[in-house]
């Protein structure tokens, strides 16, 4: 999965620091560092951590690999 912080609308709140240390981390009391490319296996912490945001500055990206139909998902089709 794929993160995307809008540095821009971030105002250092810290919840997603909070809520995913490993992933996000303040530099200082206003700088956001984090890692754009979080593991799979964090979905549910990042998920977390995104809806915390109080002013929405984080999007979270599924790859291309994640939608992909596999042994436990449904492939769809237009018949």
């Amino acid at each position: 999965m794929r993160l995307v912080v809008d540095l821009n609308r971030c105002q250092g709140y810290a919840q997603c620091a909070f809520l995913a240390p490993d992933i996000f981390v303040m530099h200082g009391d206003e700088s956001l560092l984090y890692n754009p490319q979080a593991a799979q296996e964090r979905r549910d912490e990042v998920a977390r951590a995104v809806a915390a945001c109080p002013v929405q500055a984080i999007l979270l990206e599924a790859d291309a690999a994640e939608e992909a139909p596999g042994p436990d998902r449904e492939a769809t089709s237009d018949r």
